[in-house]
C-alpha cells in the first residue's frame, strides 16, 4: 500500500499538468450581423461605434482621459459664470442659444481643421508610413461624414425639401395618398429624433476624441486640439463674443481656454513620449 498522501508510492510523483491541458473554455462568439445591425437602432450605441476610437493597439491612458474631463468641466463652469455674472445674455434661453452657437462653431472648425491637419500629417510622414495612415484615416473620415450627413438631413427636413412643405398639412377631405404621405412624415420624424440623439452624443464624443484621430496615431489628438482652440480664440476676438466684459476678464475668457488646452496637450505629448515612447517625430518616421 503506498504511503499516505503519495498515491503513486515512494517513487517520483507526476508534476502538474502542462498549460492548456484538459478542456478549454470556448472563445466568446462575435455578435452576428443581425445583432450588430439591431444595435445600430440605439443612437447611443451607434454614436459610440461611429465616433469613438477603436484601433486595438492604440495607447489609451486613463490619466489623460481624467485630465481632459476635468479641463472640460472647469472650462464650462468658468464660461457660464462669466456669461451670467456680467449679464452678457438676458435670460437662460439666450445663454443656451449662445452655447449652442459655440458648439456648432467648434464642430464646424473641427470639421474644417480635420482634413487639413490630417492631410498635412500624412504628407509630412515618410512614404512607408503614408499608406498605413491613409488606411487608418478611413474610420475618422467616416465619423466626420456621418455627423455631417446627419446635419445635412436636419437642414433638408426643416426646410421641407424632404416633405414638400411643412409637417402635418392635411386637406379637408384627405385621400389614401394623403394618409400615406402623413405616415411618411411620421417616419421622417422618428428618424429625426434618432438622428438628434445620435448627433448630440456623437458630436460630444467627436470633440473629446477629436474625431477619433488617435485611430491614425496617438499624437494627433493633442496637436489638432491645440490648433482648434486657438482658432476658436481668434473667432471669439473677431466676433466680440465677450463684448461688455472688463478687459482682464475678457482676456482670461478668450485666452484661458486655449492656454489650458495647450498646457494639457503638451503634458499629454510628454506623457506619450516618456511612458509609451511615442513622439511626433517618430510618428512621421523622421
Amino acid at each position: 500500500m503506498p504511503p499516505q498522501g503519495r498515491p503513486y508510492g515512494g517513487g517520483p510523483q507526476p508534476g502538474p499538468p502542462p498549460p492548456g491541458w484538459g478542456p478549454q473554455p470556448l472563445p466568446p462568439r462575435p455578435p452576428s450581423r443581425m445583432r450588430r445591425a439591431l444595435r445600430l437602432l440605439n443612437p447611443i450605441a451607434a454614436g459610440r461605434q461611429v465616433c469613438k476610437p477603436s484601433r486595438p493597439d492604440r495607447v489609451d491612458d486613463p490619466a489623460v482621459r481624467k485630465i481632459q474631463v476635468l479641463r472640460m468641466l472647469v472650462g464650462l463652469a468658468a464660461m457660464v459664470w462669466i456669461l451670467v455674472s456680467y449679464r452678457i445674455t438676458s435670460d437662460a434661453k439666450s445663454l443656451a442659444y449662445q452655447r449652442f452657437d459655440q458648439i456648432v462653431t467648434s464642430a464646424t472648425l473641427l470639421a474644417a481643421t480635420f482634413p487639413v491637419a490630417v492631410g498635412a500629417f500624412i504628407v509630412a510622414s515618410r512614404p512607408h508610413h503614408r499608406r498605413l495612415y491613409l488606411r487608418r484615416a478611413l474610420k475618422p473620415l467616416g465619423a466626420l461624414l456621418a455627423l455631417g450627413g446627419t446635419i445635412v438631413y436636419f437642414v433638408l427636413i426643416t426646410s421641407g425639401a424632404l416633405t414638400g412643405g411643412p409637417f402635418g398639412q392635411m386637406p379637408e377631405k384627405p385621400s389614401t395618398a394623403d394618409y400615406m404621405h402623413l405616415m411618411y412624415e411620421l417616419f421622417l420624424v422618428l428618424v429625426m429624433l434618432w438622428a438628434l440623439v445620435f448627433v448630440l452624443y456623437g458630436a460630444a464624443l467627436a470633440l473629446v476624441h477629436v474625431f477619433r484621430t488617435s485611430d491614425i496615431h496617438e499624437v494627433l489628438p493633442p496637436v489638432i486640439a491645440t490648433v482648434l482652440v486657438w482658432e476658436l480664440a481668434i473667432s471669439d476676438l473677431v466676433s466680440n463674443t465677450f463684448d461688455g466684459v472688463p478687459a482682464l476678464v475678457r482676456g482670461a475668457a478668450v485666452f484661458g481656454g486655449p492656454m489650458s488646452v495647450t498646457a494639457v496637450s503638451l503634458w499629454e505629448l510628454r506623457r506619450l513620449r516618456t511612458r509609451h515612447g511615442l513622439t511626433l517625430r517618430r510618428a512621421l518616421g523622421r
